[in-house]
């Protein structure tokens, strides 16, 4: 199932509100770093998106972001680049509570005509950050970078997202501030 997938965990974000930087933050023992890489550990191969040299995970290789500094959706923009696979496992390094359950659950969601399965948060709706696209996004998304676009909620078409429903809530714990961190560790 994971053959033709390859993992990227973008990590190249300046942690502004968390004070520090988050990727090293420590969670039950783990950075989230280790924590949302294990989540992805069945991946055939593995990248980081970051700054060169700033991190190293055994298994892991490392590239740096392609449009440092605009945001998650550049960082896609470099993982498809990058993927030598039809799609790619996208993660933020500030979702510590991803399992590889969450990941089996979206690439058995993946149908013919999608080019993005998201998961979808009970209150807040699809969850961008955590989920899978498929390399012929590309073109479009480059498109929309360099027409100023940063949000990653228009990286795929809806008509093209299979949504996936019922994945439990604390598969999407984002870890933006100290307080959130405190927030899991009591």
């Amino acid at each position: 199932m994971w053959t033709d997938v390859t993992a990227f965990i973008t990590a190249g974000g300046q942690s502004r509100r968390f004070g520090a930087d988050k990727a090293w933050a420590v969670l039950a023992g783990s950075t989230l770093l280790e924590r949302v890489a294990g989540s992805l550990s069945r991946a055939g191969r593995r990248v980081l998106i970051a700054p060169p040299g700033k991190y190293s995970l055994p298994g892991w290789e490392a590239v740096a972001d392609g449009r440092p500094g605009e945001g998650p959706l550049a960082g896609l923009e470099t993982a498809l680049k990058h993927a030598e696979t039809e799609w790619v496992a996208f993660a933020g390094v500030d979702l510590p509570l991803l399992t590889p359950a969450y990941w089996e659950t979206l690439l058995q969601a993946r149908t013919p005509d999608s080019q993005s399965v998201q998961a979808v948060h009970p209150a807040r709706g699809p969850q961008p950050l955590a989920a899978l696209y498929h390399v012929s996004l590309l073109p479009d998304l480059t498109r929309m970078l360099d027409a100023g676009e940063r949000r990653l909620r228009q990286a795929a078409p809806p008509r093209r997202t299979a949504l996936v429903s019922g994945l439990p809530e604390r598969s999407f714990v984002n870890v933006n501030t100290p307080d959130d961190l405190n927030s899991l560790q009591s």
